[in-house]
């Protein structure tokens, strides 16, 4: 099982060069720049196999690890793997700030998950508190941290973020991320299945917000090129914005999608890295603020990632009918949800 695995994880660092979008090796390990990435709610569902995920990464030199309770113990266990980077495990409000001085990158799955018959609005009173009090603490302790935000609901804990952010003086916009490449995992997997084409092969831009309607697949878009039906196209739209809906019920109440989204976490992490250190064209769809592709203050599109954080919000591009109707459908639905974070960020 062991040799297995690592067998499929040098398989895949081999192949990855030929993969931009996915982790590849960019340096030799004597000319990687120092990174320090912490993670804040670590000891929880995402946040343990999220912690695990970026101890293999070779870009991270150290690991802050930070929960409410379990995390010296989620430390201990990771920690003890051979890859790079040093572990440390920081629990309670009081080592916070400890965690967070001198990271390059923060990444927040912290908050409660959603149950059967939650939706993402259900989780917004507890989750937009407990973000609001972490941003309060990375403004104080690492102002120019890249910000990765996985906490749901993202179309508002992202706007909260900002908020605080400029309440603080610190914000930059080019620094502030909402994660929502789990809707691209989801929409390059579904689409392979029915196109029947090799998976690691696919690309598929998903725009717009990181909840229901607001999720858009742009599969006109997508390579390889495969001639689906409409239906077809209707139906893996529908199933990618229903993903998360579809783990928490097949877990029928015992949890949501940690371990993909701790992957797709992942991978978002290690794109952020990657254009920190330099490496070109580096590619990614996120939630950010952007006013060239709406008039909403915060969408998701194609962004190029540099040494800055944001360096380029990339346009829509072409779309089919049936992709500009779903884009005028969520747009007031994302406008309310952005409100919704402002609002709530300034009571």
């Amino acid at each position: 099982m062991r040799a297995s695995m690592l067998r499929l994880i040098r398989s895949r660092s081999s192949s990855a060069a030929s993969r931009p979008h996915l982790l590849r090796r960019a340096y030799g390990s004597e000319s990687v720049p120092e990174r320090k990435v912490a993670v804040l709610g670590a000891a929880g569902g995402i946040g343990q196999p999220l912690a695990l995920l970026m101890k293999l990464n070779p870009l991270v030199s150290q690991l802050a690890l930070y929960d409410i309770a379990g995390t010296p113990g989620v430390a201990a266990d990771v920690g003890h793997i051979n890859t790079r980077s040093e572990v440390a495990g920081y629990v309670g409000e009081e080592q916070l700030g400890q965690a967070l001085e001198g990271s390059d990158v923060v990444i927040i799955p912290a908050g409660v998950p959603r149950k059967p018959g939650m939706t993402r609005d259900d989780l917004f009173n507890i989750n937009a508190g407990i973000v609001k009090s972490l941003c309060t603490a990375i403004a104080k302790y690492c102002p120019n941290a890249v910000v990765n935000m996985i906490s749901n609901p993202v179309n508002s804990t992202v706007p909260i973020a900002a908020e605080v952010f400029k309440k603080a003086g610190t914000y930059n916009e080019k620094k502030l991320f909402g994660v929502t490449t789990l809707d691209v995992v989801r929409a390059k997997t579904f689409y392979a299945g029915k196109a029947k084409v090799p998976v690691e092969e696919v690309n598929v831009p998903v725009v717009g917000g990181h909840a229901g309607i607001t999720i858009l697949p742009l599969f006109s878009q997508a390579v390889p090129k495969a001639n689906l039906a409409d239906e077809d196209i209707k139906a893996l739209t529908k199933r990618t914005q229903d993903g998360g809906t579809e783990v928490v019920e097949a877990k029928a109440g015992k949890g949501s999608a940690t371990l993909s989204m701790a992957y797709a976490g992942a991978l978002f992490a290690d794109a952020c890295l990657k254009g920190l250190n330099g490496v070109p064209d580096v590619v990614e769809c996120s939630f950010v603020q952007s006013s060239i592709i709406t008039e909403l203050p915060f969408f998701a599109s194609k962004v190029k990632l540099g040494k800055n954080g944001v360096e380029e919000v990339l346009e829509l591009g072409p779309m089919s009918d049936y992709e500009k109707q779903g884009l005028e459908i969520l747009i007031p639905e994302l406008k309310a949800s952005i409100e919704k974070g402002i609002k709530f960020a300034n009571q």
